[in-house]
């Protein structure tokens, strides 16, 4: 049996020749949220609730345009792949209906990632469970069979969906997550993962919700995993790993008091019902509601509103014509009410709440819930069901355990479920610049240590100064990575969420050109998580249809590294000319008393090949689409802080890394690392070192011992600029000094050199 091309060996990644991987990588992509056939970003609304008859088709890209940006994110370092999919592309037309042509399409689409030598991680994507109740996720079909109506959410506010909303445009920003505390969400998810303690009458096709849910999601899952198998040459060869649910949610598991917003609940923006209150709406009832808003200092009560449904509920009505998906509910589930009336935690005829602390403790055993329990015992119940289905399937899988975010990981060290193959992946985002839309290098907060009750007060966790904000995050992404370890036992950690918000202060590096607030808020993140020790990170996001107007056409969310309005980093700017003997020319450096001299020769010769033609020629333009951009956020174009993100990182490493971190400010990268073997002719330790921070003609390259050579070759798949160093045994360090450049602006006329301009000059000097 050959060899796996990546493995897991304690907490480390290593490929064939047991070198450390670092994985390097990006969400791929933010279209996959929404349907294409029609296409549905969430400012349309026609269409919206023919949920079933959809096509996920050319999601996330089509296969014409996958080389474009496949090798666009080749170009800028990435070598992992987090691919976006959701429940709904699979599974859309009905239960057990799956969608056997988008399927082939995804495998195709991960072919062609193959061919550029990405890794490739599945993530079965969800937010706030469905579009249908304000992000992506889960098919319409199953709003329906939890008992609820979709089309009254709005008049109920049981969810706030930019599709619906009076004027999409106007949608208030990141209201979206706070739909995890609002009705459908709540219902949905407890019923998820908990229906048979808190829903047992929930009864459908013979099982309790939670189970028919539970297995519809892993079912789909592990029939995509199938035809990825079958395939041949995808698994493990591209399709390196399966993540489970994105985000999961408790729901109302654990709510010590439906009458009041717990304490631990720190996302409030607009109208924020108690859970109580969310019960009243969702029945028809009127309620007067706090209002919340976001602030210099975090989230802040603005006032109140009242929320009037005019006699409308959330709930389907009771003569609904069930038969439409196939499924028989039992009798005891009665449609047109609300289910937790059913169960007895409140009386319709009078309003009145009767059992306050219903989601407080386990029906059976009475014992307490706390999200650490949830966590151990209701998330990982489905963890366990969702790993034997993909791990049924595909053997030697890298299961990827996302936990819910920021809370404690689930207690499994050294337990059965302590399973070698597994990764640790949280997600991680500065709070306060994502809420603010705003990077304030004033202060900023230490949001994890008030979560793990390390201040006495929150004003002690407030951090004053950039370079205290950048050691801020920095210390959280570690302590996050520890708790991983401590709870779950020695395994890899992976960030497969991390960004910034690119509309920044209304926009306004739209209008100018200046992306420096962006530029430092990247950097800052890229920081933190070279300190952290972690093992790789997956930037969010890439959206291949971004612009200025619109932002990822989700939510009014802008992440995206790539927007149809900007220009992209120029391969090697302020590269004086382009000689043709040494543009392509391998710079070298030979330490003939080197330790690792004696046990490899020098080598020094470039791979030109037509291979390397073909991906120098696909080397991405300015942009895939045309953009209808209104021009005073879209004259301006720039180069969206991509000098913060394309940097350079340790791509394989003989032993292991012990430290590395590129200085912006000063373009200078470092790295540490410490071997037990001398690095081979065949295996070096190679980096990714970027044309625009590093041109070949205007570096600097200082090793503590060994040779090394800097090219730019496709040796890997995809045409990127590589240090190769052969190092003796030993503890050895590597300092790479590049070209400083102001950060977040665009360059001056006599650097503007058009990118494919410039790959067309470096594809004439290889031919």
């Amino acid at each position: 049996m050959a060899p796996l091309r990546l493995r897991i060996e304690g907490r480390t990644f290593r490929d064939t020749e047991n070198r450390e991987v670092t994985l390097r990588g990006i969400n791929v992509a933010g279209e996959a949220k929404y349907p294409s056939s029609p296409d549905l970003p969430n400012y349309a609304s026609d269409g919206f609730f023919d949920g079933d008859d959809i096509s996920f088709m050319d999601r996330p890209f089509s296969l014409d345009e996958a080389h474009l940006h496949f090798s666009r994110l080749k170009r800028y370092g990435y070598n992992l792949i987090r691919y976006v999919f959701t429940w709904e592309a699979i599974e859309h037309a009905g239960p057990g209906k799956y969608d056997e042509e988008w399927i082939q399409f995804t495998i195709a689409v991960l072919r062609l990632a193959k061919s550029y030598g990405f890794y490739v991680l599945m993530d079965p994507h969800q937010d706030v469970w469905s579009r249908f109740t304000g992000g992506s996720g889960a098919p319409m079909w199953t709003i329906y069979a939890v008992g609820l109506n979709p089309r009254t959410f709005r008049a109920t506010e049981a969810a706030w969906v930019q599709n619906t909303y009076p004027d999409p445009a106007d949608y208030p920003k990141m209201i979206w997550a706070t739909n995890y505390t609002r009705l459908a969400c709540q219902v949905i998810f407890t019923m998820f993962f908990a229906g048979r303690d808190f829903t047992p009458k929930a009864i459908i096709d013979g099982k309790n919700i939670q189970d028919y849910l539970q297995e519809h999601f892993v079912s789909a899952c592990g029939h995509l995993a199938q035809r990825i198998h079958e395939a041949g040459d995808v698994e493990n060869d591209v399709v390196i790993g399966w993540e489970s649910m994105n985000e999961p949610n408790r729901g109302l598991i654990g709510w010590p008091d439906l009458s009041v917003v717990p304490g631990e609940q720190k996302l409030q923006k607009g109208p924020s019902p108690t859970a109580w209150q969310a019960i009243l709406t969702g029945s028809g009832r009127a309620c007067e509601e706090d209002t919340w808003d976001f602030g210099g200092l975090g989230p802040y009560k603005s006032g109140t509103t009242l929320v009037d449904p005019k006699g409308e509920t959330a709930w389907l009505p009771a003569d609904y014509d069930d038969s439409k998906y196939g499924w028989k509910r039992d009798a005891d589930w009665k449609l047109g009410e609300c289910i937790w009336a059913q169960h007895g935690v409140w009386d319709p005829s009078k309003d009145e709440l009767l059992q306050t602390e219903y989601f407080a403790k386990t029906p059976a055993s009475g014992k307490k819930i706390d999200y650490e329990f949830f966590t151990n015992n209701y998330f990982m119940s489905f963890y366990r069901r969702y790993r034997k289905a993909i791990t049924t399937v595909h053997k030697d899988v890298i299961m990827f355990c996302q936990p819910p975010v920021l809370e404690i990981p689930p207690s499994i060290k050294g337990t059965e479920d302590d399973d070698p193959n597994m990764v640790f992946s949280p997600h991680f985002y500065d709070g306060v610049t994502l809420m603010m839309k705003k990077w304030n290098r004033y202060w900023n907060v230490d949001v994890f240590g008030i979560l793990r009750g390390r201040y006495l007060s929150p004003a002690f966790a407030i951090k004053v100064g950039e370079t205290a904000i950048r050691n801020c995050f920095r210390d959280q992404l570690s302590a996050i990575r520890r708790e991983g370890t401590d709870y779950m036992g020695n395994h890899p950690c992976v960030y497969t969420e991390i960004g910034i918000p690119y509309d920044m202060d209304d926009k306004y590096a739209y209008k100018t050109g200046d992306y420096s607030s962006q530029s430092s808020a990247m950097d800052a993140n890229h920081f933190a998580l070279e300190g952290s020790g972690a093992n790789g990170f997956a930037l969010w996001v890439y959206a291949s249809r971004n612009n200025h107007e619109w932002g990822d056409l989700w939510n009014g969310e802008d992440l995206s590294i790539f927007s149809l309005d900007d220009k992209p980093l120029p391969l090697s700017p302020g590269s004086n000319g382009h000689n043709p003997k040494s543009a392509n020319a391998s710079a070298v450096s030979v330490d003939r008393s080197s330790n690792s001299y004696s046990q490899s020769h020098a080598d020094n010769h470039s791979s030109v090949s037509p291979r390397n033609i073909k991906h120098t020629l696909s080397t991405p333009s300015m942009s895939s689409q045309l953009s209808s951009t209104p021009p005073e956020i879209g004259s301006n174009p720039g180069y969206r802080a991509a000098e913060a993100y394309v940097r350079p990182s340790p791509i394989a490493t003989v032993g292991s890394v012990v430290s590395y971190g590129f200085d912006l400010r000063n373009a200078v990268f470092t790295m540490a690392l410490e071997s037990e073997t001398a690095a081979t002719e065949a295996a070096p330790t190679e980096i990714f070192l970027p044309e625009y921070h590093f041109p070949r003609d205007q570096m600097g390259v200082e090793v503590s011992d060994g040779r090394w050579t800097i090219s730019v070759d496709d040796a890997d798949g995809g045409l990127i600029q590589r240090l190769r160093w052969w190092h003796g045994q030993g503890k050895h360090n590597v300092t790479v000094q590049g070209v400083k450049r102001r950060q977040g602006m665009a360059l001056g006329k006599e650097e503007e050199e058009g990118y494919l301009d410039q790959c067309q000059q470096s594809k004439c000097m290889i031919m």
